[in-house]
């Protein structure tokens, strides 16, 4: 479901580092925000652990910045569910926070139904963008194959006072785990 020009559901939910990371707070502070589900889990998202990781620190210093979001149904407590994001994040040597949606509201909120799912945020929490990260699913960790940098392109685009030239693509990816119904 697109959700382009919709403003951002606000949310506030902890991070892996003890922290609770409140996007108000974010939309204050930075131009641009991509908020990424994610999971540590995911083949889809292991192919594009580097790219994520290669766009934050090339826009970083720009006003910028990348949440990663983990929305994920799992059996474990919040503690231990936040434990193995941590040990994910160290082993990938995440530059960006990566938070953790224990209700689920979050992903429900934004609409996002597999992951990766990207939106991208202007300053007032409006979505810009929404879909992939790129156009290369099976690349690996290669970035030589791909040739539509969607959310690259998108970012450039808006720190630039631009108008984004494609703002939606279909996400592609691993079906976000649901929490079964009661």
């Amino acid at each position: 479901m697109k959700t382009i020009g919709n403003f951002a559901p606000d949310f506030e939910i902890p991070g892996i580092d003890q922290k609770v990371y409140h996007l108000g707070s974010y939309c204050r502070k930075f131009k641009a925000i991509a908020v990424v589900f994610m999971d540590n889990n995911s083949t889809d998202v292991e192919r594009y652990i580097e790219r994520l990781k290669q766009i934050q620190t090339d826009f970083g210093d720009r006003g910028f910045t990348l949440m990663g979001i983990d929305s994920n149904h799992t059996p474990y407590s919040i503690n231990e569910s936040i434990k193995a994001m941590q040990k994910y994040a160290q082993e990938k040597n995440l530059n960006f926070p990566y938070l953790r949606d224990p209700t689920q509201d979050v992903a429900k909120s934004f609409k996002a139904k597999v992951t990766p799912s990207v939106y991208l945020l202007d300053s007032d929490a409006v979505i810009r963008y929404q879909g992939r990260i790129d156009d290369c699913d099976d690349c690996a960790e290669s970035i030589d194959q791909v040739t539509n940098h969607y959310l690259r392109d998108s970012i450039s685009a808006m720190l630039s006072g631009k108008k984004i030239a494609k703002d939606y693509t279909e996400p592609s990816g691993t079906p976000i785990q649901w929490q079964p119904k009661p």
